[in-house]
């Protein structure tokens, strides 16, 4: 029968607690610094995904204006193209270069998306009336300009689907957790979509028609 020596017995569990003192403070050095290392890597990803959700809005709103401002353009020619046939709707030419003006001042995104509302429906109801004018349908110039501004029309209504899109993911990742906090220490502050509320439509029609009234008298 084997004795065990108790000398060796105290020496090796002494042994063993020494070793887990002299490893517990290189595991806890160890796990703080993975941490704080996943969280610098997440914090950096979160960063750089506000960083270029902020550029894409920024170029998306950049080709609506780009957009908008060709619509400008285009109608003094669309004007000019149509007098003398239209001489007698002069409250339809007066909506239509209302409604320009309004949309060149326009300033803010909101501002731009009530200007927008009010060009459209001055254009669609100077092409409504231009239907009564069987000579300017055939007119290849003002052709050429209604499909000229339709297409622009139809470019402007994409893009603003993309950048109200990023808009929303924008607004959205901002205000969740944990993106919020990042946010705030950026300064980041929710944008605006390019669209008119009920009272911008109503007020973008009073306007039109007011222009129409003022044609009138």
């Amino acid at each position: 029968m084997s004795l065990t020596n108790p000398s060796a017995t105290f020496e090796l569990v002494y042994a063993k607690r020494l070793l887990a003192k002299t490893l517990m403070p290189d595991v806890t050095y160890a796990a703080v610094l993975l941490l704080v290392t996943g969280a610098a890597i997440y914090a950096a990803i979160v960063y750089n995904g506000l960083v270029r959700l902020q550029n894409e809005i920024g170029r998306a709103w950049a080709n609506i204006d780009v957009l908008l401002k060709q619509r400008h353009d285009e109608i003094p020619n669309l004007v000019a193209c149509v007098k003398g046939y239209m001489d007698h709707e002069r409250q339809t030419l007066e909506a239509v270069t209302l409604a320009r003006t309004a949309s060149m001042n326009a300033a803010s995104i909101p501002q731009k998306a009530q200007a927008y509302l009010l060009m459209t429906g001055a254009l669609r109801s100077f092409f409504v009336v231009a239907e009564r004018y069987p000579q300017l349908k055939a007119n290849q110039n003002f052709l050429a300009l209604q499909n000229r501004i339709s297409e622009l029309e139809e470019r402007i209504a994409d893009r603003r689907e993309f950048f109200n899109d990023d808009v929303n993911t924008y607004n959205t990742r901002i205000a969740q957790l944990p993106e919020v906090f990042l946010a705030r220490a950026m300064k980041l502050q929710p944008r605006q979509m390019f669209r008119a509320n009920e009272q911008d439509r109503l007020s973008a029609e009073v306007k039109l028609a007011l222009a129409r009234g003022q044609g009138t008298s």
